[in-house]
């Protein structure tokens, strides 16, 4: 039996602490003894405790591990990390997310872990910070890389941005894409939507939109900005944002400041995100930086043609042309453009449909499980 300790910066929603999740309650024993440590969760995920429990899966958290920036803390974090590791003297830590990743990495190096992985789950490179503190963070990954096994990363074009700013050798990577479990995605659409009842709209009401949350880097402000000339186009569109964040204001202002307070609907967190994606006529997702955009994935499993940013791993997942299209970052007119080619052909839109059905198969929770368990049985000692 291996022991792994896997420690995240924070149990929130979000597709870092689901695959966190399935880990280490699907991954389970005899064969793998699991373990989680957590920094502060304020937004848990829905049932993680039972899951938990119910996998006997020990979780305790760490106050003083936050995603923001502090010394004191931060060296506070580290100490009581070295503390919990050589308590516990796991056979693997695996680290998750870039704070929990560098100072996970640390604390286990200083207690005499001798295997080290760590998912960043994306990365922090663009499209989060300004330039100072992206380069902070960049010495820091360079730093952590020399005494990590296996960097596990979601798509290869995160190996390859990783290795453009000198963190890692390319040996060290690892590449398992994010797993969505397609049968609670199918579960949950099945169970039906009643959103276009719940806007008050016609069945026949074309629906755009997207399941995210409403930060800066996920770029909805240029999809609300592409609103006006979508409805030149298609007049009767409307768009439905389903998630919560620190940039809801500014969308409802902006929403506002269009005139479009009729036509783009802050859902808010929905507990039911795969029903309302499955209602969708199009799903656009214009991130800024991207790792691999679960959300995509659950899109092409229920038969949703996407329109998404050509940004991270966004393209090893969606075939531009192939699942849906792909346009530039921060660009409303191209946004507008590839949505109301989707549109405008109901043929054409079903062909993308029925491709990510056949596509979606390959970024399934049985696929990541499968390879992170032959990753833990040939873990070799870090150098």
């Amino acid at each position: 039996m291996s022991r792994i300790l896997h420690i995240i910066t924070r149990m929130d929603v979000g597709g870092s602490s689901d695959d966190t999740l399935m880990l280490v309650t699907r991954l389970a024993k005899p064969e793998f003894d699991n373990h989680l440590i957590s920094g502060a969760t304020v937004d848990p995920v829905p049932g993680i405790a039972e899951s938990l429990a119910r996998a006997a899966v020990p979780w305790s958290r760490v106050p003083y591990l936050r995603r923001s920036l502090s010394v004191r803390r931060d060296l506070l974090a580290l100490g009581d990390l070295r503390r919990r590791i050589r308590a516990l003297r796991p056979d693997i830590v695996h680290t998750h997310s870039s704070k929990a990743g560098f100072v996970g990495r640390l604390a286990a190096r200083l207690a005499g872990v001798p295997r080290i992985l760590y998912t960043p789950h994306g990365h922090v490179f663009h499209g989060y910070y300004g330039h100072p503190l992206t380069q902070v963070f960049i010495v820091l990954e360079r730093f952590a890389a020399r005494f990590t096994e296996r960097i596990i990363v979601l798509t290869q074009a995160e190996v390859e941005q990783h290795l453009a700013v000198g963190v890692g050798r390319r040996g060290q990577f690892v590449t398992i894409p994010s797993g969505v479990d397609l049968a609670a995605v199918h579960a949950e659409a099945a169970a039906g939507s009643h959103l276009r009842q719940e806007l008050g709209l016609a069945g026949e009401t074309p629906l755009i939109g997207t399941v995210a949350r409403l930060v800066p880097v996920k770029g909805l402000q240029h999809l609300v900005a592409a609103m006006p000339e979508i409805l030149c186009r298609c007049p009767d569109v409307h768009l439905v944002l389903a998630g919560d964040g620190d940039q809801r204001p500014t969308l409802e202002r902006l929403t506002k400041e269009l005139g479009l307070a009729g036509r783009i609907h802050l859902l808010g967190f929905r507990r039911d995100a795969a029903a309302v994606t499955a209602a969708l006529n199009v799903f656009v997702l214009p991130s800024l930086n991207e790792g691999q955009g679960r959300v995509l994935v659950t899109a092409m499993a229920l038969g949703v043609p996407v329109v998404a940013t050509e940004v991270g791993g966004v393209p090893e997942v969606v075939e531009d042309g192939r699942q849906g299209l792909l346009v530039p970052p921060a660009d409303p007119q191209a946004l507008a453009r590839a949505v109301t080619a989707v549109l405008a052909r109901r043929d054409y839109a079903a062909e993308l449909g029925a491709a990510g059905r056949c596509r979606a198969p390959l970024f399934s929770s049985e696929v990541m499980l499968a390879r992170h368990g032959d990753l833990y049985r040939n873990s070799q000692p870090c150098g």
